[in-house]
């Protein structure tokens, strides 16, 4: 059963009564371009086939009551009053998309039962937070007939996750749950929000290869990487690493090393990334995907000696998907890092090789077993 078959039923069952409308918002997998979105630069994720389905009904009162069928566990807060952090982490990201809705809509209080359930896996780099975010932000917008846009939701999520949550994400996660489009990669400019999309690769299928190694990003990593991309922009007297250009880099680089050698291996990171951001979606109008392969490549080194956000897991996973394409085609890590999946690009006929070879070696080599999903460009939050 998909997610929002799933939360129709329980909605029913916890509550006693029907639910009277139902939402789905998609995780993400990122193609290329990471950890470039909170430096104001370029993004190609997609929206994914796998996300989280908010059933809900509304209340004759100002009470939102919350089931997280997945772990269950129950949330309650109430809209008239001001929405405090809860013990539970995953109820915060709730509290916290209602506060920021109200902060643009200070009228909105209606109370509302919902049932939440997700298919997208916690800590795996596809955005499961992102999704709920989303997923709640569309279901306030509906209970309130609220003027908010799908670009709204996602920087109402995205402001949730920043100060509620407590986790500096950029905005990638939030306007791919939101914007997504079926078929489509999207080009995002996460200073413009501009987005560009860009038809998916014809011949090919997205595989997402789970490590099983999970990340946790709140608990400080994800922020000192942010922290360390901020002192390498002042460095240079701009705001965000997106104004930095190569050449103003090599420029100053040593200069930047000696100041601080991790500024400088982050900044290198984003700076080279935005590049083949660019390149990339060149090579995809152009479908050579020698070129988009090479760059993933080079996107996943960059991330392993650079930016230093994989994890010997991961490297191997991706050496082992590498391999089993070949030059057509692509594997790098996705998500914020520290464990998650590997995303690839494998021509529909090399599917099957890639599956058992990863089946084959990843397990042998680190004593995990991987999980493997195919997956779909797919169309952002809807109503189901």
């Amino acid at each position: 059963m998909k997610p929002q078959e799933i939360a129709i039923q329980k909605f029913e069952e916890h509550f006693g009564y029907k639910a009277e409308r139902t939402v789905f918002a998609p995780g993400r997998v990122n193609i290329i371009g990471e950890h470039t979105d909170y430096n104001d630069g370029f993004v190609m994720p997609c929206a994914i086939n796998y996300g989280t389905a908010v059933s809900f009904a509304k209340r004759d009162d100002n009470k939102w009551r919350v089931f997280a069928l997945d772990i269950n566990e129950q949330d309650e807060f109430d809209l008239s009053q001001p929405i405090e952090p809860s013990e539970h982490k995953w109820a915060n990201y709730v509290r916290g998309v209602v506060k920021f809705v109200q902060v643009k809509c200070p009228d909105f209080k209606q109370g509302a039962d919902l049932v939440i359930t997700s298919d997208v896996p916690m800590s795996s780099g596809l955005s499961s937070s992102a999704a709920l975010e989303v997923s709640i932000g569309k279901t306030a917008q509906l209970l309130g007939d609220l003027p908010l846009s799908h670009t709204q939701i996602a920087l109402i999520g995205q402001e949730a996750e920043n100060k509620f949550v407590g986790c500096n994400c950029g905005n990638m996660d939030q306007l791919t749950s939101a914007l997504g489009q079926k078929d489509h990669f999207l080009m995002i400019d996460c200073r413009s929000l501009e987005i560009s999309p860009t038809p998916e690769p014809q011949g090919y299928s997205i595989a997402i290869i789970n490590s099983n190694v999970k990340h946790d990003l709140v608990t400080g990593e994800y922020n000192s990487r942010r922290e360390q991309c901020e002192f390498a922009a002042h460095f240079f007297g701009k705001a965000k690493l997106r104004d930095v250009s190569a050449e103003q880099f090599i420029e100053r680089a040593a200069e930047l090393r000696d100041a601080n050698e991790l500024a400088y291996k982050r900044a290198k990171h984003i700076i080279s990334e935005n590049q083949r951001v660019l390149e990339a979606a060149e090579a995809l109008k152009a479908n050579n995907m020698v070129k988009l392969g090479e760059l993933m490549a080079a996107s996943h080194d960059s991330m392993r000696d650079d930016f230093e956000i994989t994890c010997p897991e991961v490297d191997c996973l991706a050496e082992i998907a590498q391999q089993a394409i070949g030059k057509n085609g692509g594997a790098r890590m996705t998500g914020g890092g520290f464990g998650g999946c590997v995303v690839c690009l494998v021509p529909n006929d090399k599917v099957e090789d890639l599956r058992q070879a990863v089946a084959e070696h990843y397990e042998k080599q680190t004593g995990i077993k991987e999980t493997f999903h195919l997956c779909t460009a797919c169309d952002g939050v809807r109503e189901v």
